[in-house]
């Protein structure tokens, strides 16, 4: 006998049932996995010459990234480089000098689906040739099918030669920006000098809560010339925050979001009007997400950046 065909037979409307139920939450769960908040984006500068837009935190491959072929060295460092990216940063900082820093980066990326990279190294080596040879074996090791966006001659090495190259090859389309670096307060005269000089689209310098010479001339050069800054050892590659670990964190870095004291010491960095990015190197995904996080939420106005290295100077 067959059933009308707005009344389904009971054993159509057993099964009817059944999926129903089936299709309930069972006690004590939610009908729907609650939604997760969306993370906010970090905080941006331009690079004033191009206008690129970068996040305030890259990341450094200095000493952290130089593993070799050590097999679980290069699963973190790819663990770091992958967390980096989630975590919204863009700019990646190496060199040659760097050991096998370059390689590690390479084979980082290329587990990656084409990452937002803002890949940014430097050229070590004196002589034209040379200088030539060692670039395209840097972008060799970093597997980049495109022009690097950033080459730098690395503390000012060979700059009479390398400097005049760099231009060349960004007026040819070879390369998007040309910069120059310094590191623990070396030759800053000559650094000042080649920023008045030449048309450097990046200067890279130390710069951090203890070291802050560049606060008196180099900073606000850049500011004046338009030229973006990227700044090596926030950390004073890590004794820093070594010594800021036995003390309690003050009561203003909750008024900045701080959790840890490696985010207030990037949030003095990046709070610095002329800064563009800082580059702290990391060999952890939990460190990296805790420097990322100093490019998010409330960032020091300038009375408070004073008393923050007030204060820090009195605890060391």
């Amino acid at each position: 006998m067959q059933h009308p065909p707005d009344r389904p037979a009971r054993a159509d409307r057993r099964l009817l049932l059944r999926s129903a139920a089936a299709c309930l939450p069972l006690a004590g769960w939610p009908a729907h996995a609650p939604a997760q908040p969306a993370q906010p984006q970090p905080m941006t500068r331009r690079v004033p010459s191009s206008g690129t837009l970068l996040p305030v935190v890259g990341l450094g491959s200095w000493i952290t990234f130089n593993v070799g072929d050590d097999p679980e060295g290069r699963a973190a460092a790819a663990a770091v480089v992958a967390a980096f990216f989630a975590a919204g940063g863009r700019l990646i900082d190496s060199s040659p000098m760097y050991g096998s820093a370059q390689e590690v980066i390479g084979q980082s990326l290329a587990a990656l689906q084409q990452p937002p990279l803002f890949a940014a190294d430097k050229v070590w080596t004196r002589g034209a040739e040379r200088g030539a040879e060692q670039i395209a074996t840097s972008r060799q090791r970093w597997r980049l099918a495109r022009p690097f966006d950033l080459l730098q001659v690395h503390n000012l090495l060979d700059w009479e030669t390398q400097l005049p190259r760099l231009f060349a090859m960004k007026q040819a389309g070879q390369l998007r920006h040309v910069g120059i670096t310094t590191s623990e307060g070396r030759r800053h005269r000559e650094f000042e000098a080649l920023m008045r000089q030449h048309p450097l689209d990046v200067v890279q310098l130390s710069y951090n809560l203890l070291d802050r010479e560049a606060e008196e001339r180099l900073l606000p050069l850049a500011a004046d010339r338009g030229i973006a800054v990227l700044v090596n050892r926030p950390f004073r590659q890590g004794t820093l925050l070594q010594q800021l670990q036995r003390h309690p964190l003050p009561g203003w870095a909750a008024d900045i979001g701080c959790r840890h004291w490696a985010q207030v010491a990037l949030k003095f960095v990046v709070s610095h009007p002329a800064v563009t990015c800082a580059i702290p190197a990391t060999s952890q995904v939990a460190h990296l997400r805790q420097n990322m996080d100093a490019a998010r939420g409330p960032m020091p106005d300038a009375a408070l950046r004073r008393r923050m290295a007030a204060d820090v100077a009195a605890l060391l």
